[in-house]
């Protein structure tokens, strides 16, 4: 875990050291150039030494984790590593000061050294005192703590054999201890059974507990005499190419003692070569358990033979990346167990067979809480079943138990199988990931994670690091995906064209997560219920479910880099002004659904501040100071009650997402439904913004629009019809822009666009001229091919649009409203063949909606709303069944009756509101 802030730590030496950074310290301490280059040696030598100590740690992964000893040390590292982050903040605060008191040279009692340079003599002076303890430090590990390659004191190991235990206890489960596995063991058995000769690789991918191990040894005890030879073996992380080798042999040539003696001496390359001869008229079966990497995988299947005679090669696997390896329709993903199964299998084992495993009545309350507490893993149920087996069996001790599960699977000796086999996939994150993953622990169970805002909050905390050309987004958003192949995140749902949009951890993870941030004053989180002010080092501060004034409570404050508040419930936020002052170093300010009404003058001394949310707060402006904030990535002040923002905000050149829209109609169908900001002059000058929602158009802002290159995400509002020329050549610059909404500023003005042809989503409100479908390169199959979703709302077409739209064969969300004046809609065979969502909203004239068979043949979701004048189910609507959703909104009773008779959606569930 010190690992993380090391690396923190080292990034932000890296910032300070960097050139831009560096030329700015010359510039602004010209006359102590000797102290500065100095200082800036010191943190050029701590960030080595930091780094060869992080590179170590990382290698020794949990070794010694036990070890009180090494423990200790660990926390002496934190503490320098948090020091050593103090001080390099400090120089840049001292670095960035937009006034610097660099004049203060006489007073009328003699001469005074400049305020900063003994501030800059202070922080050097710090740095050559965290030298010294860095080389202590490195002394004292020599001395005292076990060394990393010490076989007899690496409990990394231990660890890994304990799991491993664990796994031969799963390869020897009964038919009876195993629940939930029917269809699986089914599908794995047809596949082992396949007619196909050709070698097959089959994946059991899933994470860590959900009985993986125990379902593929299951099928093989019943189906390895099929095969004419077979071997089981374990890989894990510390696996060793040669013996594994060598166990597979070994089971292979069971009955041949003198093959297997012989391999004694052997070395990889007649390992492989006995094993490759021995195979290659053979009908195998090989399981190769707990798969961690591609590598590993590609090492041991180079020994392998793909002989034509209808082999089998299953891998168990926590990782998406390596059962990716399996063949074509190949991979098997297990599931956490749904609640009535969960509850067999822990009435299975926490009540004897006398009893016929029956919960006692006066129990079954608690014991379902406890089993909803284990989140359907096979392992937490079935060990805290074992568990509870040898309690008393009063309410009192059950209560008891179900009030602290959590700390039980934390501290409990008899559960710490369960710590082990999670504890592994996190303890092989590398670093980087590993502080995005402890991050997400700080947010309440059960979190529903949007993946933009996520992604913006791990930037700003400075956990993203540069690749290549791609943006900080595009890197995040790949630790991300890797997390979620790595089972440590779930994925909870897609967007309608395939990317990550929200997500949440596993309730037995975060529980152990949550442990470790605390260890490591990573963060914390606040609760009501908690009681208690949070450690004084901690650098996060999360707060939720909190609904008094927490003033009193919090101490150590001027520690904070980060806080958060997750729902709206507090009354009052009245610490605002005071981590205004105190909290200098603050660099995520999130306090969005807060009543606050008021920013302070003071947050403009908050040099470090990277992220600020205010949305969906009371704030109606912001002071002039902000335009102080020259380090900020993100301000959010969407649906907040500001109308303007000051004109210094144009001074924020780093900044790269601005929200400041204001919603007017949430339900989105008054014309006038949003409003963005006037930025009168100096928009150009934002050249790093990759969101800008909204922009009231002008001929100020539109003069500069071109400017803003990077750009993926633009929302303008207001917009004239003798705009648009200058919009298009603005909008032919940004190479990158993906989604554009473009609102004109009254009913009769006429958009004319032609936009870019990489755009993925499209928003336009306002008239279109007849024929613009036909005309713009956007609705061309060449130019539109990438567009996913469209909105048109208040095109007044009179003209079908279908037959152009048709083109964009990539659509997957469509929405009309007000977009449309004719009488009669078609939906023909072939058209939008990925559309998903289909919405038809306030179209007045609409009489008719025809779909026939082929058409849409990937929808979803179907909305119709406020058709006044649709007198009739659309006929083909049963081509389009069974729909996930279907819902026809604001209809009349008439056409309730209609519905109700309608032999096409007979049997599917749909939604409907009669209309007003």
């Amino acid at each position: 875990m010190a690992e993380i802030v090391i690396l923190l730590a080292i990034k932000k030496i890296g910032n300070a050291l960097a050139n831009g950074a560096a030329d700015q310290a010359s510039t602004q301490f010209a006359k102590y150039r000797m102290q500065l280059k100095e200082l800036q040696g010191n943190m050029g030598r701590a960030a080595r030494e930091l780094r060869v100590m992080h590179d170590v740690l990382y290698q020794m992964d949990i070794r010694n984790c036990d070890d009180q000893v090494y423990e200790g040390w660990l926390e002496e590292v934190r503490k320098v590593a948090h020091v050593m982050e103090d001080m390099v903040d400090e120089y840049l605060y001292l670095v960035g000061r937009q006034q610097d008191t660099m004049c203060c040279f006489y007073l009328k009692k003699g001469f005074r050294k400049p305020r900063s340079l003994l501030s800059l003599n202070q922080i050097a002076f710090k740095v050559k005192e965290i030298e010294k303890d860095l080389a202590h430090l490195s002394e004292t590990k020599k001395r005292w703590v076990p060394m990393i390659n010490n076989p007899d004191t690496s409990s990394s190991k231990y660890i890994v054999k304990r799991s491993q235990d664990l796994a031969n206890i799963s390869r020897s489960l009964d038919d009876e201890d195993l629940v939930g596995v029917d269809k699986n063991r089914e599908k794995l058995e047809q596949w082992l059974a396949s007619d196909d000769l050709e070698c097959s690789v089959i994946a059991l991918l899933g994470m860590g507990g959900l009985g993986k191990t125990s379902l593929a040894a299951n099928v093989y005890r019943k189906e390895r005499d099929k095969f004419q030879c077979h071997a089981w073996v374990s890989i894990s992380q510390t696996y060793s190419r040669e013996d594994v080798l060598r166990n597979i042999i070994k089971e292979l040539f069971r009955d041949k003692v003198n093959v297997i003696s012989n391999t004694a001496a052997m070395d990889i390359a007649c390992l492989e070569v006995t094993m490759k001869r021995f195979l290659e008229q053979q009908r195998y079966l090989i399981i190769l358990d707990d798969v961690w990497t591609p590598e590993a995988f590609d090492d041991l299947s180079r020994a392998l033979i793909h002989n034509d005679k209808g082999s089998r090669l299953i891998i168990t696997t926590r990782e998406g990346d390596v059962a990716a390896l399996a063949s074509r329709g190949h991979i098997l993903t297990l599931e956490a167990l749904p609640e009535e199964l969960a509850w067999d299998l822990f009435c299975k084992k926490a009540y004897p067979r006398d009893t016929n495993h029956e919960c006692p009545a006066e129990l079954k309350p608690l014991s379902k809480e406890i089993v909803n507490k284990c989140k359907g893993l096979p392992l937490v149920t079935v060990s805290v079943g074992s568990l509870l087996r040898v309690r008393e069996k009063t309410i009192d001790e059950w209560r008891r138990i179900n009030d602290q599960l959590s700390w039980e699977l934390i501290n409990n000796s008899r559960l710490g199988h369960i710590r082990n086999v999670l504890h592994l996939s996190f303890i092989y994150l590398p670093t980087h990931l590993k502080s995005c993953f402890l991050y997400c622990s700080l947010f309440p169970e059960d979190y529903l994670f949007k993946r933009k805002r996520l992604i913006r909050l791990w930037i700003a905390e400075g956990f993203i690091e540069e690749r290549g050309e791609s943006t900080l987004e595009e890197v995040a958003e790949g630790y991300l995906k890797e997390l979620i192949d790595r089972n440590m995140i779930q994925l909870v749902e897609r967007n309608s064209f395939g990317r990550i949009k929200e997500f949440k951890m596993h309730d037995i993870l975060r529980e152990l997560a949550v442990h470790l941030c605390q260890k490591d004053c990573f963060g914390v989180t606040y609760e009501d219920k908690c009681g208690k002010s949070p450690e004084m080092d901690v650098r996060r501060l999360v707060l939720h479910n909190v609904t008094k004034d927490i003033y009193q409570t919090l101490s150590g404050m001027h520690r904070f880099r980060t806080v958060i508040t997750v729902d709206n419930s507090m009354p009052t936020f009245t610490i605002l002004p005071l981590l205004c002052k105190k909290s200098r170093y603050m660099t995520v300010l999130e306090l969005s659904g807060l009543p606050i009404e008021k920013i302070p003058d003071a947050i403009g001394d908050l040099f470090n501040l990277r992220h600020l949310g205010l949305r969906n707060s009371k704030v109606k402006m912001l002071p002039m100071s902000v335009d102080k904030l020259s380090n900020l990535l993100t301000l959010d002040l969407a649906r907040s009650d500001i109308h303007e923002v000051p004109s210094g905000i144009v001074k924020l050149k780093k900044l790269r997402h601005l929200f400041v829209e204001k919603k007017i109609d949430p339900n989105w169908r008054a014309f006038k439904c949003s409003s963005g900001v006037h930025i009168a002059s100096g928009l150009g000058n934002l050249t790093n913004l990759q969101t800008l929602r909204a922009l009231e158009a002008h001929d100020g802002s539109i003069r500069h629009l071109g400017e803003l290159r990077q750009l993926r995400s633009l929302r303008l509002w207001n917009v004239k019809g003798l705009y648009c020329g200058r919009i298009r050549d603005s909008l032919v610059q940004m190479r990158y822009l993906s989604n554009l909404s473009v609102s004109a500023s009254d009913e009769n003005e006429v958009l004319l666009l032609n936009v870019l042809p990489n755009l993925r989503k499209l928003v336009l409100r306002g008239r279109l001229a007849e024929g613009a479908l036909n005309d713009s390169l956007l609705f061309q199959p060449v130019g539109g091919h990438n567009l996913y979703r469209l909105s048109l709302s208040w095109s007044q077409l009179r003209g079908d649009p279908l037959p152009s739209l048709s083109r964009l064969s990539n659509l997957t969300q469509i929405h009309f409203t007000r977009a449309y004046n004719g009488e009669h809609l078609a939906f023909l065979t072939g058209w939008f063949p990925k559309l998903k969502t289909l919405q038809l909203r306030d179209l007045p004239n609409l009489k008719q909606l025809e779909i026939q068979q082929g058409a849409m043949a990937s929808l979803e979701r179907l909305f119709l709303i406020n058709l006044n004048s649709m007198m009739e189910v659309p006929p083909g609507i049963e081509f389009l069944m069974p729909l996930q959703r279907l819902g026809f909104h604001e209809i009349t009773s008439d056409f309730l009756l209609l519905l109700r008779q309608c032999y096409a959606i007979q049997g599917t569930q749909w939604q409907h509101s009669l209309r007003e």
